[in-house]
C-alpha cells in the first residue's frame, strides 16, 4: 500500500523490450536503499524491483500494465515519481493508494495562479468517479479534487509538490495515470449492484 506522498523522482536510463514485457532501468538516489522483490510506485504504478546496481535499479512492466498506464510512453531521460510502500508503523500522510492505475487521463488545461497551479484532467466516464474535496491519485501523487465532473476533475498543486514531482513537466495533451479513491470505487460498485428500494 502507498499513500501518494512522493519521496523522489527517478530518471529513465534505458528501456528494453523483453517479449511483450518491458524492462525499465531507472537512476535514483533511492537505489541504494532498495532491495530485490521490493514493491515501488512509479507514477502511481506498483512495480517489483528485479535488479539493483550502485545507483540504478530495474523493474519490469508486463503487457497489461503497459496498456493500462502511461509507462509505455516513457522515453530515456524522462522522470517518474517514486514512492516506497508504507511501513506498518508509518503515517498515512496522503490517502490509501494501491498502486493499481484505473485509467490514463488527459491534461486539458494548466493554469499558473501565481503561487499555485490548477490542472484540469479528463478521463473516460466509466473509469471512475471523483467528488469535490475527495482524494485522487495523479501519477502517484495524492491530491485533493477541486471541481468534479462525470468525465473530468481539477486539482490544485502547491509549490512544494510542483517542485518535487513530475507534475511540473506536464503540458496540455499529456497523459497521466489516475487511480481513483478505493472507497469511492467500492461505493460506486455498491450503488450499481444494490437493488432499488421502493
Amino acid at each position: 500500500m502507498f499513500t501518494g506522498i512522493i519521496e523522489n523522482q527517478a530518471e529513465v536510463m534505458s528501456i528494453n523490450q523483453n517479449g511483450s514485457n518491458v524492462d525499465f532501468v531507472f537512476e535514483s538516489a533511492l537505489a541504494t536503499e532498495l532491495k530485490i522483490d521490493q514493491s515501488l510506485s512509479h507514477n502511481g504504478v506498483c512495480l517489483t524491483v528485479t535488479g539493483i546496481t550502485e545507483n540504478t535499479y530495474t523493474v519490469t512492466a508486463i503487457q497489461e500494465t503497459l496498456q493500462r498506464t502511461n509507462l509505455g510512453q516513457l522515453e530515456p531521460s524522462q522522470f517518474v515519481n517514486l514512492e516506497r510502500c508504507l511501513p506498518a508503523n508509518g503515517r498515512l500522510d496522503g490517502h490509501i493508494v494501491q498502486g493499481h492505475v484505473d485509467c490514463v487521463g488527459t491534461i486539458d488545461e494548466i493554469h499558473d495562479l501565481d503561487g499555485s497551479w490548477m490542472i484540469f484532467i479528463s478521463h473516460p466516464t466509466e473509469a471512475g468517479l471523483t467528488v469535490t474535496k475527495g482524494s485522487v491519485c495523479l501519477n502517484g501523487v495524492s491530491l485533493t479534487v477541486v471541481d468534479s465532473f462525470p468525465d473530468a476533475f481539477s486539482v490544485a498543486i502547491i509549490p512544494y509538490t510542483w517542485e518535487h514531482t513530475n507534475l511540473s513537466k506536464l503540458a496540455p495533451g499529456d497523459n497521466v495515470n489516475i487511480e481513483f479513491d478505493i472507497l469511492g470505487k467500492y461505493m460506486k460498485k455498491m450503488s450499481v449492484s444494490l437493488p432499488l428500494i421502493k
